[in-house]
């Protein structure tokens, strides 16, 4: 990371480390799944910041708090986190390309039917008023069944693929510790 680009700080204010992890999950807590609305809230900072450079998360906690040994494995509990669910990503996407290439198999086939058909259609049919009707019924047929793949790879893996990567950029996010004084119970 250059000295001098700017980094963008994402800012999470809580009171203890387990308010930002998921309090059902029963891995140990490096390993734990970020509660919902703490993921929602990093992620949709993240998302209104540049969207390349550095970024860094900084957690306010009260000073007893920060100095605990789950406070400083902050760090690899993020990292780990935002590491997986790239990985979740990249094989969703993977999955959707292997379905486009299979729908593109499926579509191309049922369209080289269809130019057979409507070339037979319109031979058999010579100049009878509904032979173009036919014809084009078939057409229109065989590129309708290329719709989905053609969306997939022109458009839908877009979405998946720059989340993944606003995930691993998440994953390489410096996570710094601020600690405030605590406000006293009376």
């Amino acid at each position: 990371m250059n000295a001098d680009s700017p980094v963008d700080a994402i800012e999470v204010r809580v009171e203890e480390v387990p308010q930002l992890f998921h309090t059902l999950d029963p891995f140990p807590f490096r390993e734990r799944d970020l509660d919902r609305e703490v993921e929602d809230y990093i992620v949709g900072w993240a998302r209104e910041l540049r969207s390349e450079g550095p970024l860094k998360i900084v957690i306010h906690l009260p000073e007893a708090e920060a100095k605990t040994k789950r406070a400083a494995e902050l760090k690899g509990a993020f990292a780990h986190y935002f590491e997986y669910r790239a990985g979740v990503l990249d094989r969703d996407l993977k999955e959707l390309l292997r379905i486009g290439w299979r729908s593109l198999a499926v579509g191309l086939s049922i369209l080289a039917v269809c130019l057979l058909c409507s070339h037979l259609a319109g031979n058999l049919l010579m100049e009878s008023p509904i032979a173009r009707l036919v014809e084009e019924s078939f057409l229109i047929l065989g590129w309708v069944a290329n719709w989905r793949p053609l969306e997939i790879f022109l458009y839908d893996w877009w979405p998946l693929a720059r989340r993944r990567r606003l995930y691993r950029r998440l994953a390489d996010a410096a996570v710094e510790l601020s600690s405030y004084k605590a406000a006293s119970t009376p």
